[in-house]
């Protein structure tokens, strides 16, 4: 093949769109990782205390789903792709559901 013919141009624009595809790839799993947090909270004792934090935490903003579990007091916290959650957002948010925030850690696999 030589240079400038319409196969080398065509075999060059091809290897283009796919280092294109090859970089954005790692941008898009980027994007779409949710970070986790889970909360322990005192005072978690009924289904009552549990939607009472959860709706609060769920107001945050990029929060995507709220879980609890009585039992062990936790609270995991799972946030839109991009989004964060500060310790400060989260205290705030479970002293006005009326309890207090013991551990704030981010959820590593």
């Amino acid at each position: 093949m030589r240079p400038g013919t319409k196969a080398a141009v065509t075999i060059h624009v091809l290897f283009a769109a796919i280092a294109i595809m090859l970089a954005t790839l790692g941008t898009v799993s980027a994007q779409t990782e949710r970070a986790v947090y889970v909360l322990q909270a005192d005072g978690l004792a009924c289904p009552f205390c549990a939607y009472g934090i959860e709706k609060q935490l769920g107001r945050i903003d990029g929060v995507a789903t709220v879980s609890t579990d009585i039992e062990s007091g936790t609270v995991t916290v799972t946030m839109s792709p991009g989004a964060s959650l500060t310790e400060k957002q989260a205290k705030e948010a479970v002293d006005r559901a009326g309890f207090t925030l013991r551990g704030f850690k981010w959820k590593t696999d």
